[in-house]
């Protein structure tokens, strides 16, 4: 072989493609058994989601003391004109059915109810049936709620019949999680095969990065899997059905980055096993260092609060390692096992043109350098401008009733018994204190704004503690889920931990919901400093500069405000979305930096192998012309697998897939085709400072012709 391949005869050679098919073989072969199982370890419990220090958290843990996790599902009755006698039979007669119950946890002896909303002439009723949430409680929550729906029926003849409360709305959540991982896996694997064949426009080759995906995904799956049940690794439907849009997307990318190389150096070698090894050796180094940042800017999430977000960094940075692995080593060596004809009918011969070299990109750089610095200046101040959208956007929380796409049964019980019964009744403040110091604790929350007096006791079903510790509840005159609800508690919180040696502590889920906001902005500003110094550090070692990393970091996050500010107008305009979760903004964030990264690494690493060559502007010129059709054909995969999520019903996670699409998209055709293009050939060799190539600009003063170009570039 007459150039340096490094270390690509290692995966492609003549008799090592097929030891890499053979390694993966087993390793498929091993772990597809594990892979199916992740779904089951999956834990969904409120502690895998809640801040691990937060006071919520504390009192979930302390409460096991005085009785089993659980949640109350709420059967609501109501009749506008009052309920009549036969409703009343009707509710008398599922209360006794309701009590047998004890299948998937309901346990059906603590029964209570029926509630009425007054004395005389009623016109609505509730049932409070608990639930068991032990760690196996997300599984059978919606089993349960179908249980219980079998039993009190739907209602008719004038009679509403609902079921909500916390039970009620967890499982309809678990209904929307449910088929997560299927559903998101047939919703990228189809986006990806319609954009490889536009890109490819060869129905052959895409079935090798799909292939190899698809192993990636398994191991990943597998691995995780392991982890979970011997490491202690959590994992929640959250980070699973991320997991499946990180490994597609990225490892999708990475596989188009690679063949677009392979593709050159197919036109210049006879020879395809060079030809490979001449592309991992060129392109490799960009790839790896994408990957790298993406895996970094995950394990970084390990600082997060939230235990959700600190779950998910490790379950993301394993799925995207084990798809840069697959893409350097299982994807390279099919390629060259199939050879060139895996390309039809579009099949590089030796010695064609490179299409590249006179195609929309090459003539894009073109014009570009007429007048870079016009350029760059009126691309950043149009998205300053989109960036301006932000004052629309509301990061502070959704509640149940708009975190749906659709409106579930749950919510519609809500609406109804809000009608009927104080708004946050279902779902009570947990209280926990000495028992010694307990009548002042209650007198003290009783006396709180906020919290129906009268509702003050202990909850059926509890049990004395061992520690002279005494549990108790309270309903409050919100919705639980509300602003409104969450000054509640902390008025509650200051007014109980105002009492002498009480060591009283306040939960229930408006408390988590207001714990899980102090920890979500805490992680925002935690995080986000974080992930721009990781992605910095490897810029620089990439790149050996200074200046052309800044400049890149700058890009990147104009980037990310134009992406939130054109999506906060979407949700307030085009889809009518109350708000965003108190995370969006931070997921957006790790995801289109770790992500978009890659193209601006890809084409900076291939302006600097051509500016060695030819110097730096001409460089620009070649780099973006050789790796335009393909990042651009990436970014496409990339936001299209993360619209994927929109399949989804709930909000969240279409937010989360509507942003982080928009922000690939505007990383691809905008930032990195225009706005980094035109700062680097505005600032010309000083982008390399302080390395040599600042100083020392290969002598070009002008830019050559594409052919020129290309052939230098190769030798």
């Amino acid at each position: 072989m007459s150039e340096n391949r490094g270390i690509g005869h290692l995966v492609c050679g003549r008799r090592a493609k097929w030891l890499v098919l053979a390694l993966w073989l087993v390793v498929l072969f091993l772990m597809a058994p594990f892979a199916s199982k992740l779904t089951d370890a999956q834990d969904n419990d409120a502690a895998s989601w809640l801040p691990g220090s937060a006071e919520s958290t504390q009192v979930l843990e302390l409460s096991e003391d005085f009785r089993p996790e659980q949640i109350p599902a709420i059967v609501v009755y109501a009749r506008e004109s009052g309920l009549t006698a036969q409703d009343r039979a009707t509710i008398t007669e599922d209360v006794g059915q309701l009590k047998q119950l004890t299948d998937h946890g309901i346990r059906g002896a603590e029964t209570r109810g029926p509630v009425f909303d007054r004395e005389t002439d009623p016109r609505a009723a509730q049932i409070y049936v608990p639930i068991t949430m032990d760690e196996k409680g997300w599984e059978r929550i919606a089993p349960a709620v179908d249980s219980i729906r079998d039993d009190v029926g739907e209602g008719g003849a004038g009679l509403a019949v609902h079921i909500t409360g916390p039970g009620g709305t967890s499982a309809d959540f678990s209904e929307a999680f449910e088929g997560i991982d299927s559903t998101l896996l047939i919703a990228a694997m189809g986006v990806v095969i319609v954009m490889l064949l536009l890109t490819y426009r060869s129905p052959s080759l895409l079935l090798v990065p799909l292939l190899s995906v698809v192993a990636a995904l398994f191991t990943a799956q597998a691995l995780i899997y392991l982890l979970t049940e011997h490491a202690g690794l959590t994992v929640n439907g959250q980070s699973a059905g991320i997991l499946t849009v990180l490994v597609f997307g990225a490892g999708t990318d990475y596989a188009l980055l690679l063949v677009a190389r392979y593709r050159e150096e197919l036109r210049r070698h006879e020879d395809r096993h060079e030809a490979m090894a001449l592309a991992l050796h060129r392109a490799g180094p960009a790839v790896i260092a994408s990957g790298a940042t993406v895996v970094l800017s995950m394990l970084v999430l390990l600082a997060a609060e939230m235990n959700s977000t600190r779950g998910l960094g490790p379950v993301a940075a394993i799925g995207v390692a084990v798809a840069l692995l697959a893409m350097m080593t299982l994807f390279p060596a099919l390629l060259v096992i199939f050879g060139r004809w895996i390309f039809w009918p579009v099949i590089p011969r030796l010695g064609a043109p490179n299409p590249a070299d006179t195609g929309v990109w090459a003539r894009m750089g073109g014009r570009i350098a007429r007048r870079p610095r016009m350029v760059w200046g009126v691309t950043a101040v149009v998205l300053a401008v989109c960036s301006l959208g932000l004052i629309q956007m509301r990061a502070e929380g959704i509640n149940n009733a708009d975190a749906f796409t659709g409106k579930p049964d749950s919510i519609t019980g809500q609406e109804v018994s809000a009608r009927y019964f104080p708004a946050g009744s279902g779902d009570p403040l947990v209280v926990i204190s000495n028992q010694a110091q307990a009548h002042q604790v209650g007198r003290a929350v009783a006396d709180t704004r906020g919290v129906v007096p009268e509702s003050l006791g202990l909850p059926p079903g509890t049990k004395p503690s061992f520690e002279g510790k005494v549990l108790f509840e309270a309903t409050m005159t919100d919705p639980s889920d509300s602003e409104a609800a969450k000054q509640t508690v902390e008025r509650v919180r200051d007014a109980v931990h105002a009492v002498p040696d009480a060591d009283a502590q306040v939960g229930g889920g408006t408390a988590a919901l207001l714990d899980m906001d102090e920890a979500t902005t805490h992680d925002n500003v935690l995080i986000i400093p974080l992930v721009l110094v990781v992605v910095m550090l490897i810029l620089c070692v990439l790149l050996r500069a200074l200046i052309a990393p800044l400049l890149l970091i700058g890009t990147v996050i104009l980037s990310f405000t134009a992406a939130l500010g054109i999506s906060a107008l979407a949700f307030r305009y085009l889809f009518d979305y109350a708000g965003e979760t108190t995370d969006f903004p931070l997921f957006v964030f790790v995801f289109l930096v770790a992500l978009g990264i890659d193209y601006n690494i890809f084409l900076t690493t291939r302006i600097r192998e051509e500016a060695a060559h030819q110097g730096t502007r001409p460089g620009v010129v070649t780099g973006l012309a050789a790796t335009g059709a393909v990042i651009t054909s990436a970014g496409l995969v990339l936001a299209g697998t993360f619209a994927a999520l929109a399949t989804l019903p709930m909000v969240a996670f279409a937010e989360i897939g509507f942003a982080v699409a928009l922000g690939v998209l505007l990383d691809t055709f905008i930032v990195r085709s225009v706005l980094v293009t035109a700062l680097f050939l505005d600032v010309g060799p000083k982008v390399w400072w302080p390395h040599r190539l600042a100083r020392e600009d290969g002598g070009a003063a002008a830019v050559r012709q594409p052919e020129e170009r290309v052939r230098q570039s190769s030798d």
